[in-house]
């Protein structure tokens, strides 16, 4: 469970991001990888929280002071593993829980916890080219070159 890089301050990734934060939840598009991501209040937190300057330890305590609840470094470290999965750190840490199974490691930590547990929620957005691909119409001819036909239906070229 000890790594050698567990030590180090943890730096979470902003290039190449497009972040919205919302009342609950931060969401957030890699434009790297086409991949949609939405941090819940914990999982947020921690990623904002992993500035290089912060180690696991004071991210606890900030964590606790800023009155979200009592965790413990697991928890953060849990939050940061998924952080890691999905992209979201500035460089590769090596996994706190490596061998243990996600049960194993959620049951540990949501038994210390009186908080929402850390979730990431991913999704793969369409690709650039495809988002941008409307085939809806007033009038034919249709306009996109992606739609199947110039003839426009009822506002849609069918």
């Amino acid at each position: 469970m000890n790594n050698p890089n567990n030590t180090q301050n943890p730096m979470a990734r902003h290039n190449g991001l497009v972040v919205q934060e919302m009342p609950d939840e931060v969401l957030v598009y890699d434009m790297d990888t086409n991949k949609a991501h939405c941090l819940n209040q914990s999982a947020a937190f921690v990623w904002k929280s992993c500035d290089g300057n912060n180690t696991v330890g004071d991210i606890v305590r900030q964590f606790e002071a800023n009155g979200n609840g009592k965790v413990t470094e697991d928890f953060v470290w849990l939050a940061i593993d998924q952080l890691n999965e999905n992209g979201l750190m500035d460089s590769k840490i090596a996994p706190r829980f490596e061998g243990q199974s996600r049960r194993q490691v959620l049951k540990t930590i949501g038994l210390a916890s009186m908080v929402a547990l850390p979730v990431i929620a991913s999704l793969v957005a369409p690709q650039k080219a495809l988002g941008s691909v409307s085939c809806t119409c007033s009038a034919a001819p249709c306009p996109g070159s992606g739609c199947p036909t110039t003839v426009c239906t009822a506002g849609v070229c069918q």
